[in-house]
C-alpha cells in the first residue's frame, strides 16, 4: 500500500484496532485492569504481523490506557519491524465516543502519514463508520456498521491533514482480523 496518490498529493491511514480478546469482565477485577487472555495474547501478535505485511506501520499510535489495549500495542509492536512510532497512552480512550476520537486524531501531525488506535468497542467500529464515505468498501462499511471483533482493526484513507478529517470524508478501503 502506497502513501503516494495518482494526483502526487499524499494519503493519510487512519487504522482503528479494537483490542484483543481480554479475560472475562466481573468479579474482583475493575474492568480498566482486565489484561488480555492468551488467545488476546495470540491475536495481537497476529496483528502486528499483518500491519506489517500490509505496509500499515504506524507512525503514531494512539492507545487507551487500559491494560487489554496497552498489552494488544506492547505484543503486536514488537512485530512491526525496527520502528519506534511515537506513541500515546490516553485516559479518554478508554471511555471515548466518535467524537472524542476525532479530537485526539485531529492533533495528529500532518506530516504522519499512518495512524494507529487502539481502543474499545463500540467506538472503532462507531468512528469508522461515522469516517467513511459512502464509496466506501460494502463489505467493510456493513462490517463496522454492527460492530467488529477484538482483535480487528479498520483502514481509512483519505488525503486531507489530520485536522480536517471529517464525516463521510474517508474511504474505508479493508476491515481485517488476522486469522
Amino acid at each position: 500500500m502506497s502513501a503516494e496518490t495518482s494526483d502526487g498529493g499524499t494519503t493519510r491511514r487512519l487504522v482503528l484496532l479494537r483490542h484483543a480478546k481480554a479475560e472475562p469482565g466481573g468479579g474482583s477485577v475493575d474492568d480498566v485492569l482486565r489484561p488480555l487472555a492468551l488467545n488476546g495474547r495470540r491475536q495481537a501478535v497476529r496483528v502486528g504481523g499483518a500491519l506489517r505485511e500490509t505496509g500499515l506501520v504506524p507512525e503514531r499510535v494512539l492507545c487507551s490506557s487500559a491494560l487489554r489495549t496497552r498489552q494488544t500495542w506492547e505484543l503486536l509492536s514488537a512485530h512491526l519491524g525496527d520502528v519506534e512510532p511515537d506513541v500515546t497512552v490516553s485516559d479518554a480512550l478508554y471511555a471515548a465516543d466518535v467524537s472524542d476520537v476525532l479530537d485526539l486524531v485531529r492533533t495528529t501531525d500532518s506530516r504522519v502519514r499512518t495512524l494507529l488506535v487502539v481502543g474499545h468497542e463500540p467506538t472503532m467500529a462507531a468512528t469508522a463508520s461515522y469516517l467513511a464515505d459512502p464509496a466506501s468498501d460494502g463489505g467493510a462499511l456493513a462490517q463496522v456498521r454492527v460492530g467488529v471483533p477484538t482483535a480487528t482493526y479498520s483502514v481509512l484513507e483519505c488525503p486531507a491533514a489530520w485536522d480536517a478529517w471529517a464525516p463521510q470524508g474517508a474511504l474505508l478501503t479493508y476491515v481485517g482480523r488476522p486469522s
